[in-house]
C-alpha cells in the first residue's frame, strides 16, 4: 500500500503528540496541586488531641489557681478520651469567654504526676470535673461529657459564689483506672504511649 492510498491510516504528526503529552502533564501538574493543597489543609487543621494538649499548656498551673483567689475549673481528661474530644471545641470558647474570673486548669490523667490529685478527687471516669471556690475548696463536680449551656450556668453560679446548679449531671464518659503500681507496657491499651518512662 502506497502512504496515499484511502485505506491507510496516516502516522500521527507530532503536533497530535505533543498535544497529548501536554494534556497527560497538565493532568498530573493539576492532581499534584490538589494533592498538595489537601494535605496542607489537613496538617493546618487542628485535631481534637492536639487541641487538648495546647489548652492543657495554656490552662493554669495548679498551685498558682489554688492560691490566687479565683475560682477554679479542673479538668482530668486524656488525649485518647472521646469525650474529651468532643467537647474540646466548646470549652475553648467557654476557657475564652471566662478567662479573666477564673481559673481553668487541665490534668492528664496519662502523667503520673498528677496520681495525687487523681487519688483526692477519686477520678474513675473521663472527664472528670471538679469545681473549686476561690479560697481553693471543692464545691461540686460533675463527670462526663456536658452541654455547653450546662457548663455554663455551672460556671456563672461557680463566679458568682452560689450552689452548682447541675452538679449531678454526669454524661457520657471514657472509663479511667489510677495507676497504682509500675506501668507494664502494653501495644493494645491506649493509655500506654509514653508512661513507660523510669
Amino acid at each position: 500500500m502506497s502512504l496515499n492510498s484511502p485505506n491507510s491510516t496516516p502516522a500521527p504528526a507530532d503536533s497530535e503528540i505533543n498535544a497529548a503529552a501536554r494534556v497527560r502533564n497538565l493532568l498530573i501538574v493539576l492532581a499534584a496541586i490538589a494533592l498538595s493543597v489537601s494535605i496542607f489543609l489537613g496538617v493546618r487543621t487542628q485535631t481534637p488531641a492536639s487541641s487538648l494538649t495546647e489548652m492543657a499548656k495554656a490552662s493554669a498551673p495548679i498551685a498558682t489557681a489554688l492560691t490566687n483567689g479565683k475560682p477554679t475549673l479542673m479538668e482530668f481528661y486524656a488525649d485518647w478520651c472521646g469525650s474529651c474530644q468532643a467537647m474540646a471545641k466548646d470549652l475553648s470558647a467557654i476557657k475564652q469567654k471566662y478567662a479573666e474570673p477564673m481559673n481553668f486548669v487541665m490534668l492528664n490523667v496519662d502523667n503520673d504526676k498528677w496520681l495525687p490529685e487523681i487519688t483526692k478527687y477519686r477520678v474513675d471516669g473521663i472527664p472528670h470535673f471538679v469545681y473549686l471556690n476561690n479560697k481553693g475548696s471543692r464545691v461540686a463536680e460533675t463527670i462526663g461529657e456536658t452541654p455547653r449551656s450546662i457548663m455554663e450556668e455551672n460556671l456563672e453560679a461557680l463566679i458568682a459564689g452560689k450552689p452548682i446548679p447541675h452538679s449531678q449531671s454526669s454524661g457520657q464518659v471514657s472509663d479511667f483506672t489510677p495507676v497504682t503500681g509500675p506501668v507494664k507496657a502494653s501495644s493494645s491499651d491506649p493509655r500506654a504511649h509514653g508512661s513507660q518512662v523510669q
